[in-house]
């Protein structure tokens, strides 16, 4: 187990193919399936599958990618944040989700402002990105909060986006 940040109440590391029931829960929530999209994940092959073709990907090709949120006090998996490189956006962006008992507490902005930081530090980062759609009015209010500021409507593939960027400063 890689870790690669703490803060105050979570451990951010690597994701692992141990992880899968975890991303299996994860993906199949009505969250995640509404907001991010049905990746067709219905077993643990398949989950396992999915990280080692992203996540894993990601850390091997990018030196980063989306980490397990893991709550320090009970080594729960709380979600997913990190960073991304997209084909379709010009820079690196910003990715988040939870499982639903942990909404509404504040960690997916406690991770994000450590991975921010992180980037800026570690991985010259310049600038991020963060898609999401327009109704997931919990994101834009979470992106908004950790400093991003909204550009334009995209559309990737036929689904229209709202994007939003963050300098990272020298």
């Amino acid at each position: 187990m890689k870790v690669i940040l703490e803060t105050a109440r979570l451990m951010i590391r690597e994701l692992n193919l141990s992880d899968a029931e975890f991303i299996l829960e994860l993906v199949n929530t009505p969250g995640w399936i509404r907001f991010i999209g049905d990746r067709q994940i219905r077993d643990s092959y398949a989950a396992g599958h999915y990280i080692v073709n992203g996540p894993l990907k990601s850390y091997a090709q990018h030196s980063f990618g989306l980490y397990a949120m893991q709550m320090k006090d009970s080594s729960e998996l709380a979600g997913l944040c990190g960073i991304l490189k997209r084909d379709s956006l010009e820079h690196p962006d910003l990715g988040f989700a939870l499982l639903p008992a942990f909404e509404g507490r504040g960690l997916v902005h406690e991770a994000a402002t450590a991975i921010l930081s992180h980037a800026q530090q570690h991985q010259n980062v310049k600038q991020v990105l963060a898609i999401t759609l327009e109704d997931n009015v919990r994101s834009v209010s979470l992106l908004e909060r950790l400093g991003f500021t909204y550009e334009k409507k995209i559309l990737i593939g036929e689904e229209e986006l709202l994007l939003f960027s963050f300098i990272i400063n020298p």
